[in-house]
């Protein structure tokens, strides 16, 4: 039995609970695209313990309580609350419904001359990175960012090349309610999981761009975590505004313009032993173009998930960045590292 829920200008979260023959719960597990920030061990044992409160009917914000050095991005206590109870009732009578509070507009950024300061001070390394397979990406990002942790690599910004298509889902989401697994595979895209949160990716070659960049964790030291997606990304908004693409901040971690969603970002924090640093690894993926047809007939978008959106599918959510500038992949690709070369200097 599963159950949905989208958190106003937030995140879905989603439940599934598995019940003996009388309906009652035995076991629950929690997925979605939200983000679970703190290391790996306690973002573990907040999600058991919260998938074991739910089962047992005890108050989640004790749970919550009780693991201090761990936090939800995206959702709440009371959003999973929801879609626990979606799961186990089919009586749209019987839910409780959670009203989210209104979104903010984006307010003026105030920090840009802070977030340069601190961008001159970490001075990463910019990488042209050469094309690797979908697998390759996903283990050499969580490899780079745990280098920097132990402080065995200097901060790095690296611009990625696709060697093939894939669907990348997030670190929480479930691949059986995200993905058509057999379709993708069909039409040769592989699924592969990052280590991030966040929600899925459709990825061909020759319609995206992204980009990491793996950090000390000093780079966003005193910076709530709204902020940090701003201070990670705000040099990439100012270059696609500057080859005429409107781009501002949305939500916790998108980047839109008025006609739609143009790419996401997600970030994870890596502890480091003895005497390593820590590190931050952020990444980001714009859409150049998107193949409309495709994306529809291998990502499985919850209607939940759009609960909130002004229009209801997936694929017209997307604006790309090809609507807005004559330039090709290769010149905008060309024009970022060149502009954030500009920015750490």
């Amino acid at each position: 039995m599963r159950g949905e829920y989208k958190k106003p200008g937030g995140k879905l979260v989603g439940v599934d609970v598995d019940v003996n023959r009388e309906g009652d719960p035995l076991s629950c597990s929690i997925d979605g695209d939200f983000f679970v920030m703190g290391n790996d061990g306690a973002a573990r044992l907040l999600l058991r313990d919260l998938e074991r409160a739910l089962v047992q009917g005890k108050p989640l914000d004790a749970v919550v309580h009780d693991h201090p050095y761990v936090c939800l991005v995206g959702i709440d206590v009371d959003a999973i609350e929801t879609a626990y109870l979606r799961a186990l009732h089919s009586d749209e009578g019987d839910i409780r419904r959670v009203t989210g509070r209104p979104v903010a507009a984006q307010a003026v950024d105030d920090d840009r001359e802070e977030f340069r300061r601190r961008w001159k001070a970490l001075r990463p390394k910019v990488v042209r990175d050469i094309a690797r397979t979908p697998a390759q990406q996903m283990e050499l990002d969580e490899r780079w960012a745990r280098e920097v942790a132990e402080g065995q690599r200097p901060a790095t910004l690296r611009f990625w090349r696709w060697s093939g298509p894939a669907v990348v889902v997030g670190r929480f989401q479930s691949v059986d309610h995200e993905v058509d697994i057999a379709a993708a595979r069909e039409k040769g895209f592989e699924v592969v999981r990052r280590c991030t949160g966040g929600g899925t990716m459709f990825v061909k070659p020759s319609d995206v761009i992204t980009y990491s960049l793996y950090a000390p964790q000093d780079f966003v030291k005193g910076v709530g975590v709204d902020e940090s997606f701003r201070l990670c990304d705000q040099w990439l908004v100012d270059a696609l505004n500057a080859i005429g693409v409107p781009a501002s901040f949305g939500g916790t971690n998108d980047i839109v313009c008025a006609d739609g969603k143009i790419g996401g970002a997600a970030q994870r924090l890596f502890p480091g032993r003895n005497v390593g640093p820590g590190a931050l690894l952020h990444h980001t993926t714009l859409a150049y173009d998107i193949d409309v047809e495709r994306m529809s007939a291998i990502l499985r978008t919850s209607p939940e998930k759009m609960s909130d959106k002004a229009v209801k599918s997936a694929p017209s959510r997307v604006c790309p960045i090809k609507k807005h500038t004559a330039r090709e992949l290769g010149q905008v690709f060309s024009y970022f590292e060149t502009y954030s070369e500009h920015c750490c200097n």
